[in-house]
């Protein structure tokens, strides 16, 4: 029996990446789990690739009419979500001095307010003793130059998950922030080469992670075997910021 026997999971922004690569295992042990995305065609590779127990629904992480049509969707078809992962984000480069105003309301949109949304509109359907896992970033630990808009955004998820974790202390609902550090996906394929030797060059190990290392760890917070972690900053990256 798996680790997510009868479990319902939430992953968002589960079209590439780190998302599809959790929300790929939290199936495979054991777990009923809904996806989401913006592009269709996207959705339905996702959900080929899954396989099974997965249903996909489309829409944006930053629209709450979409979180509002994905949450009618779980509760018509399961009723119940015992595990939210909410990895629906994005960044770009900016240094201080040229950030724009666009460029600042569409990320810390998604990945602030977003993220926000996500947690608060899932509630209602969330199962006591259930659990929250934020999709952060070691950016805002590292000072990563030009990186500052998207750094801030994942900067507040931990204090989200700090206040969270009294607000939800009642119902004993848990809540961590999952942390990434440079994981060679299809989501750092805009930034170029150099930026992705940057990024290699800052694991000690001289290479990026892989999704499937950090769909392991998404795991372990999702799963009981993580039942006394809570409101922690789970630093997934080789050893990125700790040096």
């Amino acid at each position: 029996m798996g680790k997510l026997a009868g479990k319902v999971a939430v992953v968002t922004g589960a079209t590439s990446g780190m998302a599809i690569a959790s929300a790929r295992l939290f199936v495979e042990e054991g777990a009923y789990v809904f996806i989401t995305g913006r592009r269709q065609a996207k959705l339905d590779e996702a959900v080929a690739l899954i396989g099974r127990n997965v249903t996909a629904v489309q829409g944006d992480g930053a629209n709450l009419d979409d979180l509002d049509r994905l949450y009618k969707t779980v509760k018509r078809e399961k009723g119940k979500i015992d595990i939210l992962f909410a990895s629906a984000g994005q960044g770009e480069f900016g240094k201080i001095g040229e950030i724009t105003e666009e460029q600042f309301d569409k990320t810390f949109g998604l990945n602030t307010r977003g993220t926000l949304f996500t947690v608060q509109k899932a509630l209602p359907l969330f199962s006591d003793g259930g659990s929250i896992i934020l999709n952060g970033s070691v950016a805002h630990l590292k000072g990563i130059p030009a990186f500052s808009v998207y750094a801030g955004s994942k900067a507040a998820l931990r204090a989200f998950a700090r206040s969270w974790v009294t607000d939800l202390k009642d119902r004993n609902i848990r809540v961590n922030v999952l942390s990434p550090g440079a994981i060679d996906t299809p989501g750092l394929d805009p930034f170029g080469p150099e930026a992705k030797k940057y990024f290699a060059s800052q694991v000690p190990r001289g290479t990026m992670g892989r999704p499937e290392e950090i769909a392991t760890a998404a795991l372990f917070l999702a799963s009981d075997d993580s039942s006394f972690v809570n409101g922690v900053e789970f630093c997934v990256d080789g050893g990125t910021a700790q040096i």
